[in-house]
Formats: C-alpha cells, structure tokens, sequence
C-alpha cells in the first residue's frame, strides 16, 4: 500500500497511469500537484528535448483544479479524471494552436476539438500541451523546421523516432503520464520502439 507521503518521496512523473489513478480516486494524491509536477519537469527538460511546441500551463492547471474540485464532491468520472496527458500537435484542440509543426499553421487555431481529444477532456485528463513531430506527421526533420525537433531523452544526439517524436519524447522522460499520437506507418510504434516505452 502506498501513501501520499511514499508519493511525495518518489518521482511522480514516473507513476504508472493506473497507480496515480488509484491514488487520486483515493484522494491521496492531488491533480494539482501531480500537474505541477509534469509542468515543473517540462519547464526544466523542455530546452534540451523540444518534445512539446505548445505547453498549455494555465488551461492545465484550471483542468487540475476542477478535477480535484469534481473528485472531493464525489464525482469521480474514471481512470483518467485528473492524469496529465500530452497531444501530438496535429490533433485539432479548440482555441489552442494546432501546428502539424508547419510553418504553413504555425499560428492556426481550430475552432473544435479532434474526437479523441474532447473525449479524453470529457474523461477528466488534464492537457498540458501539444508534442512536436514530423512536419503534417510525415517524412523527416529538415534543417529549416519551424519548431525545433524532439530529441530522444535517452541519448539527445539521437533522434526519438518518427512522426509522433514529441509524444514518445515526452512520455519517455516523464513530461507527461501518456501522449496521443498517430500512426499511418509506425509513427506510434517507432518512438515508442527507440524511447524505450509502449506505443498502442
């Protein structure tokens, strides 16, 4: 049995999903803190691993707030209610960039969610922001990208695989609990591959 003070003592980015999702059904551990923890880690990483174009700090910290709010009036909505989740940058989030890191969309703001973005946020997870990969999730980084590459936190000399890099950079060193990707030909299986962790 673990408790929050265990909690406090440990890495809280490298929780599992399930075990920080017991623990804040629980309400041993706080989605606020377990948010500004991911946002801490990504403030200290972000410069060398450029695994994220957008962090959306604020908008996850209110998603935090009201998931704990929710969850101290009884209204647990499941295993994802108040898990800090990141989203390649090429899923449509109302009112926050979507750049498919293009210089062509480099400021575009959709006007809806992508389906599996307002399912999760129906769900409870938290956003704390959008990943980089490879330009419209095709192809390779060239030497004029409009954001700066994801690097593979393991080693970042190396690459972190293919098109959904920022999500498997990110989850890798623990910039958050789980990333949305996508995968047309192993843009999921590849980071997941060479970052050393699962890819569905």
């Amino acid at each position: 049995q673990r408790n929050a003070a265990m909690v406090m003592a440990d890495a809280m980015h490298y929780l599992t999903i399930s075990q920080a999702a017991e623990l804040i059904r629980s309400r041993q551990l706080s989605p606020v803190e377990l948010a500004r923890a991911h946002l801490a880690r990504i403030e200290a990483l972000q410069p060398a691993l450029h695994a994220y174009i957008t962090v959306t700090a604020d908008a996850a910290l209110a998603q935090a707030r009201a998931a704990e709010t929710a969850i101290l009036a009884g209204d647990y909505k499941g295993p994802l209610h108040g898990i800090p989740l990141a989203h390649k940058d090429i899923v449509w989030t109302k009112g926050v960039r979507t750049t498919a890191h293009s210089k062509l969309l480099a400021d575009w703001i959709p006007a809806e969610d992508a389906t599996v973005y307002a399912k999760l946020t129906a769900a409870g997870a938290v956003s704390l922001g959008k990943t980089s990969l490879h330009e419209f999730a095709y192809g390779v980084p060239g030497a004029d990208e409009a954001f700066p590459a994801a690097r593979n936190p393991w080693n970042t000399e190396r690459a972190p695989g293919s098109s959904s890099s920022g999500s498997g950079a990110a989850v890798a060193a623990g910039l958050a609990m789980g990333a949305i990707g996508t995968d047309t030909g192993g843009s999921i299986r590849h980071p997941a591959a060479v970052c050393g962790i699962v890819g569905m």
